[in-house]
């Protein structure tokens, strides 16, 4: 009888290889856009860049300028991985979303249901708080942890990233929210870590392994982990560089808490992030989400800003063909910027290893100049 389920399972891995291999099989060779790059990171004097361009499910072009950590001579390279901060948002709220399609979420489950263990401690003003808020900024959790005695004791936590969530969840929602849920938009990186806790809880996984099991294996987003890249003493990964240019190494220090990962951990390869942007495309050949679960999560909530689920909505960029989305993400060490012309069926991804929004918005706007027509 085992020796049958091995067979069976093997059979459909391999199944799904092909499948996979199926997809991407055809796909020609992207278009070389490092020249683009290469003046970009010298304008700017940034240590390294990687971009790269989807147009109907495919990406089509990318490149790579500069060197994994300045001062050493080792140059980017297309697969090195980059830390994408904030835009590991629109990953949770998908990985969220392919929760409310498996029916293990929903949109409107509240904090009260999805925890009643801490019916006691729980603030009324947390206990109705939706799932749906908590992606949109509009959960009432507070904008700054860091000035908060909780974020010391995230630092110091020394179990499992899911025990540092639940004590997250517990520190935050003791006390009343910043706002009243649903009327404010307060960008909050612990309302989207107790959103990935709620999956957490209601599917008995961490959302590290969640992430890996339903968002990055399926796309074959085979160079995506979490935290900084890299072996220390190796430069093997680009290294994150501080605002005054110097390198750190990978390790504690290089990113924020395991807590907040839901919020924004993740790294992976230009490559692998230009996936992630197809499966948010009508064109994308991989799909993780119903389309009407898609539209949930590319619609903005009431209000301005205008953020739906890990993205902001951006109307009147003649070149998107309609409604743009569009994130940022760093870490104070790396950026990272993303925009999404679904529309036109095109996106760009573009990520530095030190933290300047305006060298990636340099590169944003030379590919959509050469890329975007």
């Amino acid at each position: 009888m085992m020796r049958k389920l091995t067979i069976t399972s093997m059979i459909a891995l391999v199944l799904i290889g092909i499948e996979f291999n199926a997809l991407y099989a055809a796909t020609p060779p992207a278009k070389d856009v490092s020249a683009l790059l290469a003046p970009i990171v010298q304008k700017h004097d940034v240590p390294g860049m990687a971009a790269a361009v989807v147009r109907n499910g495919e990406m089509v072009a990318v490149g790579v300028a500069g060197v994994r950590t300045r001062g050493k001579p080792e140059k980017v390279a297309v697969a090195d991985r980059f830390h994408l901060g904030s835009d590991t948002k629109a990953m949770t709220a998908m990985l969220c979303g392919i929760l409310v399609d498996e029916g293990k979420l929903k949109w409107d489950q509240a904090l009260g249901e999805t925890f009643p263990e801490l019916k006691k401690s729980m603030d009324r003003g947390y206990q109705a708080v939706t799932l749906r808020q908590l992606l949109t900024h509009r959960g009432g959790a507070p904008g700054d942890l860091a000035k908060d005695p909780l974020w010391g004791k995230l630092w110091q936590y020394k179990g499992t990233p899911t025990g540092a969530r639940r004590l997250l969840l517990e520190g935050v929602t003791s006390r009343p929210p910043e706002t009243t849920p649903g009327e404010k938009y307060v960008y909050s990186n612990a309302g989207f870590a107790i959103a990935g806790h709620m999956a957490e809880k209601v599917t008995g996984k961490s959302w590290e392994d969640l992430m890996r099991e339903k968002v990055f294996r399926p796309l074959g987003m085979t160079t995506a982990g979490f935290g900084a890249p890299g072996t220390r003493a190796k430069n093997d990964q680009p290294r994150g560089h501080r605002k005054d240019g110097t390198p750190v190494e990978p390790g504690p220090g290089a990113d924020n808490p395991v807590a907040i990962g839901p919020a924004g951990t993740v790294h992976c390869s230009i490559g692998d992030w230009a996936k992630f942007a197809a499966a948010n495309l009508p064109g994308g050949k991989m799909k993780l989400v119903k389309d009407e679960t898609l539209i949930v999560l590319h619609t903005p909530a009431p209000g301005e800003p205008k953020y739906a689920m890990g993205w902001m909505i951006v109307e009147g960029q003649p070149w998107a063909g309609g409604p743009a989305l569009t994130h940022g993400g760093s870490n104070t060490m790396w950026m990272a910027v993303v925009w999404l012309a679904p529309g036109k069926d095109f996106a760009v991804v573009v990520a530095c290893n030190q933290a300047n929004g305006e060298a990636c918005n340099d590169a944003v706007l030379a590919l959509i100049g050469a890329e975007g027509r």
